[in-house]
């Protein structure tokens, strides 16, 4: 890497949201729109990639998208992102739905990468400082994440 590119932690840009899921959020079927929910994930990923990278950014992909389980009317939703990998330029950001129960545990019901890009005052790509790992846990979901941006490298060369 760069000598001159700053440098930030994972902890640095984690985000939580909590959504208390109403009856505007439910489809025919009596579950949470998945848009809906595509929706909060993108918003959450927007903030760790804006946190991360002290810049504005766009969604430049949805990578992975799993829904596990249902989450209905009245539910407490919880989101947590953060970031698993960066390149110079984008920045893949792993964010987890859980629905929360009264007794305060989880249940995983989500799970998302988002490839955000950050951009500079004339909304072109621009660098993002690198990203520092601390624990295992964050060294695997680095691991993780380049096979997945070299994936998705694989799929433009391949769709051009």
């Amino acid at each position: 890497m760069d000598k001159e590119r700053p440098m930030r932690r994972v902890s640095d840009s984690v985000v939580e949201q909590v959504q208390v899921v109403l009856s505007c959020h439910i489809n025919g079927a009596g579950r949470l729109f998945g848009g809906q929910l595509m929706e909060w994930i993108d918003v959450v990923a927007g903030v760790v990639a804006r946190r991360h990278s002290r810049r504005d950014q766009t969604t430049a992909a949805v990578d992975s998208l799993q829904f596990r389980e249902p989450v209905h009317v009245n539910d407490t939703l919880i989101l947590v992102g953060k970031l698993t990998y960066v390149g110079r330029t984008s920045m893949e950001v792993q964010v987890e739905s859980f629905v929360e129960a009264l007794d305060g545990s989880r249940k995983l019901v989500n799970t998302a990468y988002f490839v955000m890009v950050a951009l500079d005052e004339n909304d072109h790509p621009v660098q993002v400082p690198g990203l520092i790992l601390e624990t295992e846990e964050e060294r695997e979901a680095w691991s993780a994440g380049e096979k997945r941006y070299e994936l998705r490298k694989h799929r433009r060369i391949e769709n051009y």
